[in-house]
């Protein structure tokens, strides 16, 4: 099982000596287990903050976030699990490909830290290049491929630790319109087949509603609304998100 439960998270940031800044304020969700939810809102919602409390990339100031019934940060307990102890894997926006490495060993990196054979890791990564529809490009550089393909390499990367979690930051932005439809049919695909829990954030509506079980609107640090595409498109609550929904 991968479920994520928020229980009144909030993120506080000091701005200046006793001026603080709430990027995520009383966040109450919960993600079940092989569910796309995406976190949806305008720049500045506070949507890649929360993100990164998932990774463990950034720590929850007040509230608790648990896997499965496990707690794995609450500033009140001050227990906090480190990001490399959570398994979560993360696809950023920047494709952060290293130019130097092939694709294989690009995509094997996350393997070798953690010190598998070198037949385990190769046998991984084969699985996983045929999965991102990269078979046959392994021994080229990754600065040699197309947008398209760079992403697919940080897919590939995150996918190859097998997380209980993926996580995905805007991660389709930077390529052009039709390469961007693909991909999002692509990543639910993989989502689906490997029945694997997905977090994604956007602030493209079509992107949101396309690939989503579950949409998190989110402004100004809040959830606004919680539900499936079709709930939000057709009963939005109110009319912050009744305008953000049909620009």
């Amino acid at each position: 099982m991968s479920q994520v439960t928020f229980k009144n998270v909030s993120k506080e940031f000091k701005v200046n000596k006793g001026v603080s800044s709430w990027a995520v304020k009383d966040f109450n969700l919960q993600i079940n287990h092989a569910e796309f939810v995406s976190f949806l809102g305008p720049s500045g919602c506070g949507k890649t903050t929360t993100l990164r409390m998932i990774a463990g990339l950034e720590e929850n100031s007040h509230g608790q976030i648990l896997f499965d019934q496990d707690v794995v940060s609450d500033p009140l307990q001050k227990k906090f699990l480190l990001p490399e102890k959570r398994n979560v894997g993360m696809v950023f926006q920047s494709y952060a490909v290293w130019p130097h490495m092939n694709v294989f060993d690009n995509i094997a990196y996350p393997l070798k830290l953690k010190k598998m054979s070198s037949q385990e890791i190769k046998k991984d990564v084969m699985a996983i290049l045929d999965l991102v529809e990269l078979a046959g490009l392994e021994n080229r550089k990754s600065h040699e491929l197309s947008g398209g393909q760079q992403q697919r390499i940080a897919l590939a990367r995150g996918l190859v630790m097998k997380p209980r979690i993926l996580l995905l930051d805007e991660p389709l932005s930077n390529l052009d319109a039709k390469l961007r439809e693909k991909m999002r049919k692509d990543i639910r695909e993989i989502q689906q087949r490997l029945n694997l829990t997905m977090v994604y954030v956007t602030h493209d509506q079509k992107e949101a509603f396309q690939m989503s079980d579950k949409v998190v609107v989110m402004n100004q640090g809040h959830i606004v609304q919680v539900g499936s595409p079709q709930e939000i498109l057709n009963n939005p609550v109110n009319e912050f998100v009744a305008d953000f929904v049909k620009n």
